[in-house]
């Protein structure tokens, strides 16, 4: 977590199996309700460590090759979105918008990631096909019973055909988040026109791999 864990957090992980916690610091009554945990580890990060930029690579072994290339850090984009469709994202829905963005960039590619304004819906991942991807994540969703009307949806790179965001929205997604980029991106633009969603555009695409 990105905070100072504190008693209600302790609390509320009591019936959670942890092996380790990580925050920013544990409050006195975090850790003597988490110290009665056995075999907890609680691990510390202090804020100049949180806070630091890193400059580190990320690398991909092959055989006897190595990749190495900078490491995918920061969300620029979300100050700098550009709206494709007629209709503008709600201040709900640009909630929404955002963490499905923030979680599909750590979700293995093809990503698609449906949320509300509190949390994850469904997770679509892992897939050769975005359309596929899309399928899962509304499964997900349906089969957890929890609510896909008026919620957004993220993806991890461009929508190569109109059909994924016929899919989410069939479903009950309302709004929708993607880097562009694609050559078919006005017929992806024009579904989202025509099914009344909102559809903005990053410019940057986070592809995990």
């Amino acid at each position: 977590m990105n905070d100072v864990a504190d008693r209600a957090l302790a609390e509320a992980c009591a019936d959670i199996f942890l092996e380790v916690i990580v925050a920013r610091g544990f409050d006195e009554a975090a850790l003597e309700i988490l110290a009665k945990r056995k075999n907890l580890r609680l691990v510390s990060v202090p804020n100049e460590d949180w806070d630091e930029e890193d400059r580190s690579f990320a690398a991909r072994e092959i055989g006897n090759l190595l990749l190495l290339q900078d490491r995918d850090e920061g969300l620029p984009e979300l100050d700098s979105w550009t709206v494709a469709t007629s209709r503008r994202p709600t201040t709900e829905e640009e909630r929404s918008l955002g963490i499905a963005w923030r979680i599909a960039k750590h979700v293995k590619s093809n990503a698609i990631v449906i949320c509300n304004g509190t949390g994850t819906i469904g997770v679509g991942a892992g897939q050769m096909s975005r359309v596929d991807s899309c399928r899962i994540a509304v499964d997900k969703a349906r089969r957890a019973g929890l609510a896909i009307e008026g919620t957004a949806a993220g993806s991890d790179a461009f929508f190569p055909f109109p059909d994924g965001v016929e899919v989410l929205a069939e479903a009950g997604v309302t709004a929708i988040v993607q880097p562009g980029g694609s050559i078919r991106d006005a017929e992806v633009v024009a579904a989202a026109e025509r099914r009344g969603l909102a559809m903005v555009i990053t410019g940057r695409r986070h592809f995990r791999h």
